[in-house]
């Protein structure tokens, strides 16, 4: 009997090593460190990891791969990587289609069967007809590694110009192709960066950079863009330069055209928040610009020419924004005409100028709420929505009568609607045919503190009758910056989580525009801190709440967003299990000195100003390591084409936590090839890193799946 309980022991020890693997040492790639040092008023800082910043280097190239051979080893022993991967396959492996447009008498839609890389552009006749590929992004590399990166409708519907981007990067080519014969002009432009195409006549308006020497093409700031006129069928050498101020190279610029072709409108832009806008009749063949707004305090963009009146959205004296009616001829702030405004509660997002009516997209609490209003602004009506959740579309001219929006959120696939404009009536136009099972799940928002007694919302999304045990395995998800608000979008990656008794939370923190520039400026500049309070208040909810503790807790933030996640571990690095900082903004002493780093100044403030270096010193990720700490389980992940956020970011932080590490859990980077900032991914890219990620998640928990 007794030899029976010993063997019972010993095989339930046996059991429990197998189902949570002992820890193993991981021996990091050596990576030597320098002394440099640079001196911003009278501090003097060490950057002992300068060198990862040359990407060319054959050290960094080493580098590299060593660390990329590391993490591959790591996940090859995890099982759950696997698991995920097969799984998210079955899930991903629907057709999905867009909202559809009309150009001229031609309906067009993006679709994708399920597992193609990239999306296909369709075309059909508006009444109806078989559809037709009219691009497709996939035949253009074997890998789908190029993406589309814009699509620009000539105003006579006779030509399509395209963007292409490469391996993720931001750097695009133009091309053009007659619609009628669905061929290629010759017309090919390059180092083109943040810039759409806007028709007038036989050729249309764009901004480009300088051309750049091989080695620095992915990590020079981008400066002295220049605005071109493009006419078809002639090389880029000889487009007319429309616009250029070479003493603020800073200052990027872009000229757009009405739909009439009538007004040329001069935005500048100061950085990542704020333009001034000037514009030209071309009816009257002038040669200047007529300024409306001439100073970076506020935003304000241009919806269209009607009645001979131009329609803006403006934030300007309207934290909410508004929409306001500017003759052109007397252009002046005092003259504008407030047509529509929105409030604490509804805050004005967006509008639309469709079968002369102004569709309007407020947000009350994030979810969507869409307004129709005549074009003296007089309240008509208030579409009637599916249900919570967010709500986009609603594009098109001013002689449509119907368009077409889409409905989601964190547990509805997206789903498509038609809108008749004037009988304020919607219809299903295409439903989902994602496997999903939404009546399975529970999608709430609650409210929490934070740290200032400021009420944040979160979204919170489980099954249904959930046992809440504080073991759930949990992924909290957070931005907070640049006035962009976090939106509970339906994702087919998190379904994973969720299916296997997960929990998915999003944290509406400051510093997006959730409630309003005042949102926004409540997480920017000096107030940054109430970012990082916001979320790991959101955390303690959860912990409070019951849905997990710091053992089952994954957080997760890309761009500033992993700014946040690095912040928050250095501050708070018992707070969670897991960590994804992803493409992270991560030295915030140098940021300003690669691509287009110097815009966010606006955001983050400038070490050239000594209150804001001490700011920035104070929560920087990379500078702000603790030695001799217990870090959680940490997979940094960036990208070898990222001319955004560049990688050295995140190498020289994996460097820095790597040596800091004082625990036995792992501290491992992925640099993806090939692969820029996040856009136009690849599906297979995008499955293989989700496999990653959660299969990393469920180990690191010790959860099994």
């Amino acid at each position: 009997m007794k030899n029976s309980s010993y063997l019972l022991i010993i095989l339930s020890i046996l059991i429990i090593i197998l189902h949570h693997e002992v820890p193993l040492k991981i021996h990091y790639p050596v990576t030597k460190r320098e002394k440099v040092y640079d001196t911003y008023f009278d501090t003097t800082i060490t950057d002992s990891y300068r060198w990862l910043e040359d990407d060319h280097s054959k050290a960094t190239k080493s580098w590299v791969i060593k660390q990329n051979a590391l993490t591959s080893s790591y996940m090859r022993r995890i099982p759950q990587v696997r698991k995920v991967k097969n799984r998210l396959r079955e899930i991903w492996n629907y057709p999905w289609q867009s909202a559809p447009f009309i150009k001229g008498d031609k309906l067009y839609y993006y679709r994708n069967e399920g597992l193609q890389n990239q999306s296909v552009l369709y075309v059909q006749d508006k009444e109806g007809g078989i559809p037709k590929v009219l691009l497709d992004p996939n035949k253009f590399s074997s890998d789908g590694t190029i993406a589309l990166g814009g699509t620009y409708f000539s105003n006579d519907h006779r030509y399509l110009g395209y963007a292409l981007s490469s391996a993720g990067s931001d750097w695009q080519e133009f091309f053009i192709m007659d619609l009628s014969t669905g061929e290629l002009l010759d017309d090919r432009l390059k180092w083109i960066k943040f810039s759409g195409m806007s028709w007038q006549d036989n050729g249309f308006y764009y901004t480009r950079m300088p051309e750049q020497k091989t080695e620095d093409e992915f990590t020079a700031a981008n400066e002295h863009s220049k605005v071109y006129y493009h006419k078809l069928g002639t090389t880029q050498e000889t487009d007319e330069l429309i616009f250029y101020d070479p003493a603020t190279p800073r200052i990027s610029a872009s000229v757009i055209v009405t739909e009439d072709e009538r007004y040329m409108l001069l935005y500048r832009y100061r950085g990542t928040y704020g333009n001034s806008l000037a514009f030209r009749d071309t009816r009257r063949a002038e040669d200047g610009w007529t300024n409306i707004i001439d100073d970076y305090n506020s935003e304000i963009t241009i919806l269209d020419h009607v009645h001979g009146a131009l329609i803006a959205v403006t934030d300007r004296r309207a934290p909410n924004k508004k929409i306001v009616r500017i003759d052109p001829d007397h252009s002046q702030e005092e003259h504008w005409v407030t047509l529509v405004e929105g409030t604490d509660e509804a805050v004005l997002q967006w509008a639309n100028i469709v079968g002369n009516r102004l569709l309007v997209h407020f947000t009350r609490d994030i979810l969507s709420e869409w307004k129709v209003y005549d074009l003296d602004g007089s309240y008509l009506y208030t579409v009637e929505l599916p249900d919570r959740g967010i709500i986009n579309g609603f594009g098109g001219s001013q002689d449509q009568s119907v368009t077409w929006y889409t409905f989601n959120n964190l547990i509805t696939p997206e789903t498509i609607y038609r809108y008749d404009i004037y009988s304020n009536t919607s219809s299903l136009y295409k439903a989902s045919e994602s496997s999903f099972k939404s009546g399975n799940y529970v999608l709430k928002q609650e409210f929490y503190s934070s740290r200032d007694g400021t009420k944040v919302p979160i979204f919170i999304v489980h099954k249904k009758n959930l046992y809440l045990d504080n073991r759930r395995p949990t992924l909290l998800y957070g931005y907070g910056g640049f006035n962009i608000a976090m939106k509970p979008y339906f994702s087919k990656a998190l379904t994973v989580i969720l299916e296997n008794d997960g929990v998915y939370a999003l944290a509406n923190i400051r510093g997006g525009n959730e409630y309003g520039e005042k949102w926004h400026q409540g997480g920017m500049l000096f107030n940054k801190q109430n970012v990082f309070d916001d979320f790991t208040a959101a955390a303690e909810y959860l912990f409070i709440q019951g849905y997990t503790d710091p053992d089952y807790l994954a957080i997760r933030g890309r761009s500033n967003g992993g700014l946040l996640i690095g912040a928050v571990l250095n501050q708070k690095p018992q707070i969670c299990r897991v960590a994804f900082p992803e493409v992270g903004v991560m030295d915030m002493l140098r940021y300003e000195k690669f691509t287009i780093g110097y815009a966010w100044a606006v955001e983050y403030g400038s070490v050239k100003n000594e209150a804001n270096f001490t700011n920035l010193l104070s929560y920087s990720p990379l500078h702000n390591i603790n030695t001799d700490i217990h870090y959680p389980s940490i997979l940094i992940y960036t990208a070898d084409h990222d001319d955004r956020v560049v990688p050295a970011h995140s190498f020289k932080y994996a460097a820095a936590m790597q040596r800091a590490q004082a625990g036995q859990d792992p501290i491992l980077i992925r640099i993806g090839r090939n692969a820029g900032h996040g856009r136009g991914r690849p599906t297979r890219k995008i499955i293989d890193e989700y496999a990653e990620k959660w299969g990393f998640m469920f180990y690191e928990m010790g959860v099994d799946i």
